[in-house]
């Protein structure tokens, strides 16, 4: 079984940065995206950022463009999501997923592997 775990969540300041972790482990099986989403209290759950996984090209949403950055360290069998200029609408739950192919706005189609979640609080 393929597990997600997300890490380097926490509570910063506006303009500040976090940068999240998402660790494959288990049985790997090869996948074309990788896609981080987060959710808000009260809102429905969006997607941000995807990798296509076969040669690393990154899509955005439009809130993200620009201050945040997905990326892959295949040795490390590691998805990341640097986040810089963070605003408090950057606050929810954060959660890395394993889908079947990237998303122009962010995110992947066909998810079948989500993480368990790691909480970012922007505070002004």
């Amino acid at each position: 079984q393929v597990q997600l775990v997300e890490s380097g969540g926490g509570s910063v300041q506006v303009g500040g940065s976090l940068r999240l972790s998402c660790a494959v482990s288990g049985r790997t099986v090869s996948t074309d995206c990788m896609g981080w989403y987060r959710q808000a209290p009260e809102k429905e759950r969006e997607g941000v950022a995807g990798i296509r996984t076969r040669d690393g090209r990154d899509y955005y949403a439009d809130s993200v463009k620009g201050r945040f950055t997905i990326s892959q360290d295949n040795a490390k069998n590691t998805v990341y999501l640097q986040m810089n200029s963070l605003k408090p609408e950057d606050t929810g739950m954060y959660y890395c997923a394993r889908g079947r192919l990237v998303l122009s706005g962010g995110g992947c189609g066909g998810i079948y592997v989500w993480g368990q979640g790691t909480q970012v609080t922007v505070s002004s």
